[in-house]
């Protein structure tokens, strides 16, 4: 058959996916490798999604999502961050991976660079790529808490560079950006005239920090703006596989927004929508407890690891324990191979190696998923390895 794009070929591997199909086909097999919440949804958010389908509201939606739900989102944007959102910034979208796919397809060109946090979540890099785009890693080291340095930052941009990627609560690390550091890279990325694109998946869970977004730095003005906020509910409450989160984006975009998202999935489905719809409207007793559960969990796993002297970054947010390995390291150079390493251990891991583009020592540290009801255990294998 024909060869496909280039730029198609040159997509890396998302090693989470990996490994976690790895662990799949291993009968007995415990997942810790997926970012996927433990408990089951509450019954008014599946109630409204099938009294949906129900009523057969099944037809195309406004591009940008139901008025209602857009409205929701930025209520609680404004809510939690104090930024003067009004619904018309707020475009529904399939998930946040659609929402961070759909800022890039908004603002990088072929050979444009992006900067993204290394060691960072991987689909920043193979997102750009599959745009033909060009990734650059800016190093997040472990004698700095795995917190970005803006020096370091900045000797990286050069005159191709087009968009910085921020992600607090980060996924793998568990960092949370200060405020201070947010109004500094939010400032650093207005000097140099560059996009901010923020992923703020794990925003509903922090632990005695609290979550800073970038946009509440941001310009007033279209001419000033620069700020794309990606928001999910698939972590806040459970909503993983109704594909459902929102991207607030600058003022004045409002028409680009549209045709952009015509051409790539026109609109999300109505039920998942209706079924956010009562979640963010709805009683919050499930975000209160899984935050609850996620707290215990770290603390539990933390303690493991503490006792037996091995060396892991203290989770201020999300559901992730980013763990130092180096102790069952066997490569001199690098990782071991993974997905044997953990599926040999009824459970999987992830690994996070660094983009081409920037190496920095964390390629012996690994995450796992703190979310289910098995987290500390997984710590315990770590300890035993």
């Amino acid at each position: 058959m024909p060869e496909l794009a280039a730029h198609v070929r040159d997509v890396p591997v998302n090693q989470i996916r990996e490994i976690t199909e790895a662990a799949w086909r291993t009968p007995g097999a415990i997942v810790l490798s997926i970012g996927e919440p433990g408990f089951p949804l509450p019954r008014h958010v599946l109630d409204a999604g099938i009294a949906c389908l129900d009523r057969d509201e099944t037809n195309y939606t406004p591009n940008a999502g139901i008025p209602a739900l857009r409205e929701a989102f930025a209520a609680r944007f404004r809510e939690e961050q104090g930024v003067d959102v009004g619904a018309d910034r707020v475009y529904v979208v399939s998930g946040a991976q659609q929402g961070l796919h759909f800022a890039m397809s908004l603002l990088l060109s072929p050979g444009d660079e992006i900067l993204i946090p290394n060691p960072g979540y991987p689909t920043f890099a193979m997102t750009s790529r599959l745009l033909n785009a060009v990734p650059v890693g800016y190093p997040l080291h472990p004698e700095h808490g795995f917190q970005p340095r803006v020096a370091d930052v900045e000797a990286l941009i050069t005159s191709r560079t087009r968009v910085l990627v921020l992600n607090s609560p980060s996924n793998p690390l568990g960092a949370v950006l200060n405020g201070e550091l947010v109004r500094e890279l939010v400032e650093l990325a207005r000097r140099h005239d560059i996009w901010v694109i923020s992923d703020e998946c794990y925003e509903a869970f922090t632990y005695d920090v609290p979550h800073v977004s970038p946009a509440r730095f941001d310009g007033g003005t279209e001419t000033d703006a620069r700020v794309f906020t990606s928001l999910t509910l698939s972590k806040t409450y459970g909503l993983t596989g109704l594909r459902i989160g929102a991207l607030v984006c600058p003022p004045g975009l409002e028409q680009k927004m549209d045709n952009v998202m015509e051409s790539i999935v026109s609109c999300v489905a109505s039920a998942p929508q209706y079924a956010a719809l009562a979640a963010l409207t709805g009683p919050q007793d499930y975000v209160r407890h899984a935050h609850q559960h996620y707290r215990e969990n770290r603390d539990a796993a933390s303690a493991v690891l503490a006792a037996k002297g091995i060396r892991y970054l203290p989770a201020q947010g999300a559901f992730y324990l980013w763990a130092d390995m180096s102790h069952v390291t066997t490569a001199p150079n690098g990782p071991p191979p993974w997905p044997t390493f953990a599926v040999a251990r009824s459970t999987a891991c992830s690994r996070y190696g660094a983009p081409s583009t920037c190496r920095v020592r964390s390629r012996r540290w690994a995450r796992s998923t703190c979310s289910g009801e098995l987290f500390p255990w997984s710590a315990a294998v770590i300890a035993r390895s």
